[in-house]
């Protein structure tokens, strides 16, 4: 579930059954507000009690008076009953509900699901939900922070995503955490043996190539196949979204910074040589042969050019476009 510290404490507290009478909870990001949406509604009550004891309604469909009804109800052959507002945002008269917040019954359990936006911070019922229950805001990730939680959700379902590999699914996924969890769970169903994502289930599973991948990039330009340089070469430069180049060059500084290390590890095992790389040992291999052909003094001028180019990317210096930029730049590593 890959879930925050808040919504780690939430979920703690209601597997323990120590539960609020108001859960209000809010945002951007829907791929939280659904997992708590979905626990209130399949794993609060059993099969039994839902029947009976289990109400979702939704703010445009609603009015007030009906929410506050279903919530002073008794529950029926138990001992609580489950209240679901959805799209709490939409309903007409939210600040009337402040009305039972003030002395909510013991006996239910009411979700306010306030979907796309921060509840009103200044109104009544906010304030009381949050002084009398407990309050989730489920905030939309940075771009740069879905690698590393693309990572921790395959820690978290058993499923090794390793750094290249959360990166790709990044780059390509964007930050729809849902869209980036459906597409994983489709390779896991397809392949339920395997342990580990790699670049081959991507490109079979969820259609990303690894013939045009920004990640294998940088390895392509130091390497020996110009036929499939100039191809990708052309694909980024024709499609700038697909390779930008603050990306393209945080991608290019990992290469290299590893063929830099490569250059002080010569003579070592498979295994330090690894070890320093923060790599495996195949993998450590082929950066130390790659490294026979990528000196020291060719590394040390490549790493200028990024930085060089990290500057123009931003417009500093330069008003090219990424295509042409990238053209220019891997034309003056390869040069």
């Amino acid at each position: 579930m890959n879930m925050t510290a808040d919504l780690r404490k939430l979920f703690q507290s209601l597997k323990a059954k120590q539960y609020a009478p108001i859960y209000l909870i809010d945002g951007e990001e829907p791929y939280y507000l659904d997992t708590v949406t979905h626990y209130f509604e399949n794993s609060i009550l059993n099969e039994g009690e839902r029947d009976f004891n289990l109400m979702v309604l939704y703010g445009k469909d609603s009015e007030w008076a009906d929410v506050v009804n279903a919530c002073r109800r008794f529950p029926m052959f138990a001992e609580r009953q489950v209240v679901i507002l959805k799209d709490a945002a939409q309903l007409k008269g939210y600040n009337e509900l402040a009305g039972y917040l003030e002395n909510p019954a013991p006996t239910t359990l009411f979700l306010i699901e306030y979907r796309g936006k921060k509840a009103d911070g200044r109104s009544k019922t906010t304030k009381l939900a949050k002084e009398k229950g407990f309050y989730f805001s489920s905030e939309k990730i940075k771009d740069d922070h879905v690698p590393n939680w693309i990572q921790q959700y395959g820690v978290e379902t058993d499923f090794h995503i390793g750094e290249r590999e959360s990166q790709i699914l990044a780059t390509y996924l964007g930050n729809d955490l849902q869209k980036i969890v459906n597409e994983i769970e489709k390779v896991r169903i397809n392949v339920p043996e395997e342990k580990a994502l790699s670049a081959d289930l991507i490109q079979k599973y969820i259609g990303i190539s690894r013939e045009y991948n920004v990640f294998e990039f940088p390895e392509v330009v130091t390497g020996h196949d110009r036929d499939k340089l100039y191809r990708m070469l052309s694909y980024f430069a024709a499609n700038p979204k697909s390779a930008p180049m603050p990306l393209v060059i945080g991608s290019f500084y990992n290469h290299f910074n590893r063929l830099y290390q490569a250059n002080f590890l010569r003579g070592k095992s498979d295994k330090d040589v690894a070890t320093a790389l923060g790599t495996y040992p195949n993998k450590a291999k082929e950066v130390m042969a790659l490294a026979q052909h990528w000196p020291l003094a060719r590394v040390e001028r490549c790493m200028l050019l990024l930085g060089k180019y990290s500057t123009m990317a931003v417009g500093i210096e330069s008003s090219v476009h990424d295509g042409e930029l990238l053209k220019e730049m891997v034309g003056m590593m390869i040069g």
